[in-house]
């Protein structure tokens, strides 16, 4: 059981929160295709200005024995302690224009009361709109521009960028209740769910990343440049590239994938077409892309895994 202390600790330091700032989420949780949000929190804490507002109690939200912290080990004695940080912060994008962040872990605890914090601060401090990101994996190729789908009560956003529009049910997040919270209060929130190649899902794949720190400017109007990981995503798709073109069964598996892609956005608009990109009968396994590619993810340099932009 979680310790019954306070959720959360103001930070006596914090700089004045203008009003009418927007609002990011980004946590981890139940799934994360292509490390996505971990990309997006690391390039927010260490690229951005940020000055942390309120820090949530990890003994209150957090399962230890779900997600252990991180201890550095040195010959013959402990270095470092590296516990989870979940943080409500002030930052700025790459012109100084403030935001607000929510980052880190999602709560393994008190989904009602973290949920009620985050309503109740962004009430107070008149929050413009509210966008958070998760990512799944999809059976699409990373050889097209990666897509999402959008929820929430933007309108012109879901118009946009949704390229698909399931009607399902699945395991929820705290985000996902985050957004059915906001909107009930009838605040402007969305989420984007990033649409990730599930054969590159385990994987660090900065386009993931790319793809998130694009959807929140469209979203906010923020600017974030990132050259470094852009960088990072280039060299990791020629690599992956150089893959496939060595491996016909990997290539033919890739071009099914396009085939399939290729004809779903054709089918957009067309209300008579049932074509599906989504469906995975008749489609390679992620297991099998993912074993032809293993060695190679594998074996990557390790300056490559942990450069980020």
């Amino acid at each position: 059981m979680p310790y019954p202390g306070p959720l959360f600790e103001r930070v006596a330091s914090s700089p004045p929160v203008p009003p009418g700032l927007p609002l990011v989420i980004a946590l981890t949780g139940f799934t994360d295709a292509g490390s996505a949000v971990a990309g997006l929190i690391e390039y927010v804490r260490e690229e951005l200005d940020t000055s942390p507002l309120l820090v949530f109690s990890n003994d209150v939200l957090l399962d230890y024995r779900a997600r252990r912290p991180i201890v550095s080990f040195d010959e013959d004695h402990l270095t470092e302690y590296r516990p989870a940080r979940l943080e409500l912060a002030l930052a700025h994008d790459a012109l100084g224009h403030p935001f607000l962040t929510l980052t880190g872990y999602e709560p393994d605890f008190a989904w009602d009361a973290f949920t009620r914090t985050i309503l109740d601060f962004a009430t107070g401090a008149s929050v413009s709109t509210i966008t958070w990101v998760h990512a799944i994996p999809m059976p699409v190729p990373h050889t097209r521009p990666l897509g999402t789908t959008v929820s929430g009560t933007r309108a012109e956003l879901i118009a946009g960028h949704s390229v698909w529009k399931p009607r399902t049910q699945v395991p929820a997040t705290v985000g996902h209740l985050l957004e059915y919270r906001f909107a009930e209060a009838g605040a402007d929130v969305a989420g984007f769910v990033l649409l990730v190649p599930h054969y590159l899902g385990d994987t660090e794949f900065p386009g993931a990343t790319v793809l998130a720190l694009d959807k929140l400017s469209d979203a906010t109007g923020l600017v974030f440049t990132a050259e470094e990981l852009r960088a990072d995503d280039r060299d990791y798709r020629e690599r992956v590239d150089e893959q496939v073109a060595g491996n016909e069964d990997l290539s033919r598996m890739v071009r099914g994938l396009e085939e399939r892609y290729d004809a779903y956005m054709a089918g957009l608009g067309d209300t008579t077409s049932s074509t599906t990109a989504i469906d995975e009968a008749e489609l390679p396994s992620a297991d099998e892309l993912a074993a032809e590619l293993e060695r190679y993810l594998a074996t990557r340099p390790r300056a490559d895994d942990d450069k980020r932009g």
